[in-house]
């Protein structure tokens, strides 16, 4: 490890790279269990930022977070300190098919969070970009971040989410971005692929926020949360027994009359991108192509958070021009007057091949370096 001209770091035994929700997991886990660890993220407001969906739970992934809650994890304390709607889903179905589903108030859940890590014992949090995993004798031993400081370390978790050498889409429009307007980390794929790991390029999508104030909820389905509220955490003494409504509407044909007539220029299908989708979140313009039998899709209109009229709209991911969705989103019936406060994009990312992975999720080509969530191929949340 040459440290000529850098500035050195010591104290910590382990490094987690990134703050999303696998990485707040990791840094818990290590701080919790004695291990002295430095949190790096690229931005201490991005630190749990709900990117997409501002919910917890739902068919499958709510029994991993009741996991992760066994395990001493927060994600599930998290969502019942901060949620806004709760509901089990398959309520008539078997026990083992139901499914706790948390509406969350997006900014207390990075709030709380970030609150959470910066009192927890031997946890240092630090806003830095990592540029490179530092090995020695095909063993990890630190991070070299873009300022140049070398933090020394005996294990290094990788979980940065869609950060690497991310790129936002939208139509004929792209741009080296992060989620949401965050900054991307633009340096260290390059040295993943100097380390012997096979870079994969995926892609996912995020749809439109929406001003709810132009949205005719007379239109749309009310969607209720439960009146009996169950906490996700066995933890939890209590969940917040206010709930917000979500609602329920369709796409309709001229809906996918006006998606059709511009796939030429979804990138898509222009070929503009080139990364893999998440198998399980398809966006509006592929379930028109790929069920083109489907008269109508579901769409949920869901609050974003308590103190903004912000609306996000479950079931219309999209990267199609911000001209075509305006057009597309104003055919959806309560939206025909609707105006978009955020557009709908595509944001690309680099991810790892998970054959160079073991079952313990240590690396096969460094010992010590770990990969946690999304930097493994899953699809967000997950």
């Amino acid at each position: 490890m040459d440290v000529t001209n850098r500035f050195t770091t010591t104290g910590y035994d382990a490094v987690v790279v990134g703050a999303g929700h696998a990485g707040c997991e990791a840094a818990l886990a290590l701080a919790r269990t004695g291990v002295p660890t430095l949190l790096l993220s690229l931005n201490l407001d991005s630190i749990a930022f709900m990117a997409c969906n501002p919910s917890v739970g739902g068919t499958a992934k709510g029994h991993l977070v009741r996991e992760i809650d066994a395990l001493g994890g927060e994600m599930g304390r998290n969502a019942d300190r901060t949620a806004i709607q709760m509901r089990m889903l398959n309520a008539g179905k078997g026990a083992a098919v139901q499914s706790l589903r948390s509406q969350a108030d997006k900014h207390a859940y990075h709030a709380q969070m970030k609150r959470t890590l910066e009192n927890t014992e031997n946890l240092t949090i630090r806003q830095s970009e990592a540029a490179e995993v530092l090995t020695e004798g095909g063993r990890v031993c630190g991070v070299r971040t873009t300022y140049g400081e070398v933090i020394g370390a005996k294990a290094v978790v990788l979980a940065t989410g869609v950060y690497l050498n991310g790129a936002v889409i939208a139509g004929e429009f792209r741009q080296s971005s992060g989620p949401n307007g965050f900054a991307p980390a633009t340096e260290l794929t390059k040295n993943l692929i100097d380390l012997g790991f096979t870079v994969r390029r995926f892609k996912t999508g995020t749809p439109a926020r929406v001003d709810g104030r132009t949205i005719d909820y007379s239109k749309c389905e009310i969607q209720e949360g439960d009146p009996t509220v169950y906490p996700f955490s066995y933890l939890s003494d209590a969940v917040p027994q206010a709930q917000t409504p979500c609602y329920l509407t369709y796409t309709n044909e001229r809906t996918h009359a006006v998606i059709r007539a511009n796939l030429h220029r979804s990138p898509l299908f222009s070929g503009a991108i080139k990364g893999t989708g998440p198998r399980y979140c398809p966006s509006i313009e592929d379930k028109v192509v790929r069920f083109a039998d489907k008269e109508r899709h579901q769409i949920f209109l869901e609050p974003e958070c308590a103190g903004s009229h912000e609306v996000y709209v479950q079931g219309m991911s999209s990267s199609l021009p911000h001209d075509v969705q305006r057009e597309m989103y104003r055919t959806v019936p309560g939206l025909e007057n609707v105006r978009i406060m955020r557009y709908a994009y595509a944001i690309e990312y680099d991810c790892i091949d998970t054959l160079d992975v073991l079952p313990t999720l240590e690396s096969k080509k460094v010992k010590g370096l770990y990969t946690a969530g999304q930097i493994n191929g899953t699809s967000g949340y997950e």
